[in-house]
């Protein structure tokens, strides 16, 4: 299967995760691939995997949230593959709070890799898709940048910020064949979300109450975003521009 042949990613926070898992499926589909985020060992783990694929891939070591570390990623992925065209914003932290209990470092580290992270990816991706004559970008948002929960109040309003951030986008940049969607999943296994149910009898019960709220009745797998990233990042979706796409089990339609 090929649906990506001749497209050229930079997936940022591609080391783990949803990151690693889109990744891995772009490079199966046939794009060439570029995973950019803070830990080489991690980036580099990808690239083996690819590789064993018989994919084509590179590693940036960068801050999405350093304006200069976002032009070099870009200009970087140019020099590999010689062009750019799909963009998928991953990268995202998680804080666990109300306002009142949020700090203002927290409540300024929160944004700047959830929201101002993909400002600048965005912005430094924007020349080199005029280049390619065109070009995507996936936001990987949250279910909470649609609906509101208790404790994530940060969360959401970074979350929030990057769903209006995509429509915006798609509204300015149509002309010059520049699509931009999101993906806004619930919650999906990942490392990330392990971390917020204990080992212990408790953790479990919290774990399954949170299962309960989802009508599909499990938690997201990292499969599930990346095969929707793939067909926003195709032609298939050609189309498709603005679009918000909650992949959520149910979670938002109740």
């Amino acid at each position: 299967m090929t649906r990506l042949a001749g497209k050229v990613a930079l997936i940022t926070g591609g080391g783990t995760g949803l990151g690693r898992a889109i990744a891995l499926a772009f490079a199966r589909e046939g794009a060439q691939v570029a995973v950019a985020g803070r830990r080489a060992d991690k980036l580099n783990e990808v690239l083996g995997e690819i590789e064993k694929l018989g994919g084509n891939c590179c590693a940036i070591t960068c801050d999405v949230a350093q304006g200069n570390d976002a032009g070099r990623a870009v200009r970087e992925t140019e020099q590999k593959f010689g062009s750019l065209t799909v963009l998928v914003n991953n990268a995202g932290t998680l804080h666990v709070a109300t306002v009142d209990q949020t700090s203002e470092q927290d409540w300024d580290r929160v944004m700047a890799v959830n929201c101002k992270g993909p400002f600048l990816m965005s912005k430094a991706a924007l020349a080199a898709f005029r280049r390619a004559g065109g070009g995507t970008i996936v936001n990987i948002s949250s279910v909470l940048g649609l609906i509101a929960m208790q404790d994530r109040a940060a969360y959401c309003a970074s979350k929030g910020g990057l769903t209006l951030l995509t429509k915006a986008m798609a509204v300015d940049h149509a002309h010059e064949k520049i699509r931009v969607n999101c993906i806004c999943p619930s919650i999906v296994e990942t490392e990330l979300v392990k971390d917020l149910f204990a080992a212990n009898e408790q953790g479990s019960a919290l774990r399954a109450a949170r299962i309960a709220t989802i009508p599909l009745g499990r938690m997201g797998r990292p499969g599930d975003v990346a095969e929707l990233a793939v067909f926003l990042a195709s032609e298939e979706s050609s189309w498709l521009t603005g679009a918000a796409i909650p992949l959520d089990g149910g979670l938002s339609a109740q």
